[in-house]
């Protein structure tokens, strides 16, 4: 998409990632109309209105039937859609659809992960996806992405609207803490972002914890004259081998941060 994101979501200084999610997916619909968006019930929570407003004949609310929708928007993909489906359930509930329909036959799906990690906690463990990871890396052919922030997830919308074959990109439940300023940054599938320079030792974080672990590198600096590292790991999936190999060599001590589970 030519000139970047330029709604006016970005002037926010808290946007949720579900927010310019549902924005950057009305802008993609109006410059494709083969973009068609599914939702298990979820069209308020999952920011999908705009699109529905604007699109409703290109809007399927399946109800409380994640695998449904997700065997549907295979279907759709066959068909020559470009489907967008939303679920925090979609890693687990839906995985004998993701694995079988969508990766197996490497079908044009994009899959929204929503209420990452812990960041619905209000909702009880029943709504924490924090084994989406290891369970969607798992999966062949597909592309898994977990955006920094609203503006990251824009960019990461968009990148997989123009990519063929399966994505999931995982967003929080709530607002986030912008990381970025504006979008004037390279974003590339597979590829960190370097956010501070370090050579001491190296933080690699993706998501939520990305602004947190930015912190971190300040707080060693001002209080320890450390100087930290921080790579946005946006893509953990194909994983940016050399960002990693390059902060072994160079800083030898690699410190992780991610709302996840220690397996996998």
């Amino acid at each position: 998409m030519a000139g970047g994101l330029v709604y006016t979501a970005l002037e926010s200084t808290s946007m949720a990632t579900a927010e310019i999610y549902g924005k950057t997916l009305v802008k993609l619909g109006e410059q494709n109309p083969k973009i068609v968006a599914l939702t298990a019930d979820l069209k308020g929570s999952t920011k999908i209105g705009d699109f529905a407003a604007k699109f409703p004949e290109r809007t399927i609310i399946v109800g409380i039937a994640e695998q449904n929708m997700y065997g549907m928007a295979a279907g759709l993909a066959k068909c020559g859609f470009i489907p967008f489906a939303f679920s925090v359930f979609a890693s687990l509930r839906s995985a004998d659809q993701l694995h079988t329909d969508i990766c197996y036959q490497n079908v044009n799906v994009k899959i929204i992960g929503t209420h990452g990690g812990t960041s619905f906690g209000q909702a009880g463990s029943t709504h924490h996806a924090i084994e989406d990871f290891a369970v969607i890396r798992s999966l062949v052919n597909m592309t898994l992405i977990c955006p920094a922030d609203g503006i990251e997830t824009g960019k990461a919308v968009e990148a997989a609207g123009n990519t063929e074959g399966p994505f999931y990109i995982r967003i929080n439940r709530g607002f986030d803490t912008n990381v970025y300023a504006d979008d004037n940054y390279d974003f590339e599938v597979g590829k960190a972002v370097l956010l501070n320079e370090g050579n001491d030792i190296t933080i690699i974080a993706c998501g939520s914890c990305v602004y947190q672990a930015v912190q971190a590198a300040k707080i060693l600096k001002y209080d320890h004259d450390i100087n930290a590292r921080v790579l946005n790991m946006h893509t953990i999936k194909p994983i940016d081998k050399e960002a990693i190999l390059a902060a072994v060599n160079d800083t030898r001590r690699i410190i992780t941060a991610e709302d996840h589970t220690v397996i996998g």
